[in-house]
């Protein structure tokens, strides 16, 4: 069965993408799982996946349609080479529970850290 995504909505004051399914399921998946699961050959690194870390306050600022299988999303840390085919965002949504925690663990056996780089401060307007 072929899933197709009918509906796309990124919120982003809490950082969250809505995918709607049109075998009707839906799956909210934060733009940090997203980023630190990118598909892209650079987190990959063929078949030796790097931890991602640093990404907690990480969103998306762009959604880019690629043919009608998949978008790809441009975070706003600069990170825009992976494509996230229907079948993939319908996986991870079906999965995120146990894909976040396999990170979790990841990140704490690596001493790792969600938190970002530098801080992050709201943009000053006089």
């Amino acid at each position: 069965m072929t899933v197709k995504a009918t509906a796309i909505k990124l919120k982003r004051q809490s950082r969250i993408l809505e995918v709607q399914f049109d075998n009707d399921e839906q799956h909210q998946l934060s733009c940090e799982f997203l980023r630190v699961h990118s598909p892209s050959a650079e987190v990959h690194q063929h078949g030796n996946p790097i931890l991602v870390t640093h990404k907690k306050m990480v969103n998306i600022d762009k959604i880019e349609p690629v043919g009608h299988y998949a978008v790809k999303l441009v975070f706003d840390d600069g990170h825009d080479s992976g494509i996230y085919s229907w079948e993939l965002l319908l996986d991870m949504g079906r999965n995120q529970a146990d894909m976040w925690q396999a990170y979790l663990a990841r990140l704490r056996a690596e001493k790792g850290s969600r938190e970002p780089l530098i801080d992050i401060v709201a943009k000053y307007t006089p």
